[in-house]
């Protein structure tokens, strides 16, 4: 049984591939994900924030009140603000050291500032490649749909003139016309378009009457958007497609190499049952593909996009009365 697939140029053993999480900050874990099954890691996100500002200025000025005072507790505590970017370069270097498989950087920023020049040290401390997690909540009521795509264009555009080793781009899926968004970016030269980023929303704390952050892991529901959009990309962009987001189970694999993505990321059920469930999942994996008479992975992959399905509008408007339809109450 062959299990390997190529994502944006590099060979890996299988589509399973731990995605940023804070189980990526520990080496230990890294060399356990390897020996568990993983193909490759995306090591936990250097944030702009951390490459912009230090720790002394961060502290100064929320001491002296610049900005919205209510804004102070949206910031981590001093001891808990992961800052240091050479920190981050040496944790390339000893993933690198540590494990034979693939280590994927990741970059998380908003702005075209600085950080990006970061991305070419990046490079040279050995990453295999790097993602770019580009995460902007546009709250100025000036700013129209056009400018905040601009703004991620011009990232991706920088980076990918900074860097030659492969560069992937992870998608939020709130763009008025997604599909010409990711052709734009995939047309910028990327390797591969990640579907999709989770963003953690805000809470209200009823007892404390505060706005507090509030992390939810996925549920297999949740990999029904970057399904969707996997099977309506592929065939259609150049890029490797990577699907992450609600991937529990060899079934949730199964689906998205269907939908044509090239790896699956895994990160919440990695929190939920442990490091050791990537054996799990690859098992179950290869056990579907014997039963169901596939030979390798890559027969799989794009079998059920929207170009090769035997319903192609299954994946638009067309379905949706024929769904609510189907809907039988108690």
């Amino acid at each position: 049984m062959d299990l390997t697939t190529k994502y944006m140029g590099l060979k890996l053993r299988n589509p399973l591939v731990p995605s940023a999480s804070p189980l990526m900050e520990n080496i230990d874990n890294l060399k356990r994900m390897e020996d568990a099954g993983a193909s490759a890691v995306v090591l936990h996100s250097l944030f702009e924030e951390q490459l912009t500002e230090d720790k002394a200025s961060i502290e100064d000025s929320l001491s002296k009140g610049e900005g919205f005072s209510e804004a102070s507790s949206f910031f981590p505590a001093q001891d808990e603000y992961r800052l240091g970017p050479e920190e981050y370069l040496s944790h390339i270097a000893k993933a690198k050291q540590t494990v034979k498989i693939p280590v994927i950087a990741s970059l998380n920023g908003s702005t075209n500032g600085g950080w990006i020049d970061y991305a070419k040290d990046i490079e040279k401390a050995g990453a295999d490649a790097l993602e770019l997690n580009v995460y902007q909540i546009p709250t100025d009521f000036k700013t129209t749909a056009t400018q905040v795509e601009e703004c991620y264009l011009d990232i991706v555009k920088a980076v990918r003139q900074t860097v030659s080793i492969p560069l992937a781009v992870k998608f939020s899926p709130y763009f008025s016309s997604f599909a010409n968004m990711a052709k734009h970016v995939d047309d910028a030269g990327v390797n591969g378009l990640v579907l999709f980023n989770r963003f953690y929303q805000p809470d209200i704390d009823l007892e404390s009457l505060e706005v507090k952050p509030s992390v939810l892991l996925s549920t297999p529901q949740a990999r029904r958007l970057p399904l969707r959009w996997i099977a309506i990309l592929y065939g259609n962009v150049k890029a490797d497609l990577a699907a992450t987001s609600g991937i529990h189970n060899a079934q949730d694999v199964v689906k998205m190499l269907m939908a044509g993505a090239k790896i699956t990321m895994l990160c919440s059920v990695l929190l939920k049952q442990g490091i050791g469930h990537i054996s799990q999942i690859e098992a179950d994996l290869k056990r579907w593909l014997e039963e169901n008479e596939y030979a390798s992975v890559k027969e799989l992959c794009g079998t059920m996009s929207q170009k090769k399905c035997p319903d192609p509008s299954a994946f638009e408007r067309a379905q949706y009365m024929k769904v609510l339809c189907s809907y039988k109450t108690a």
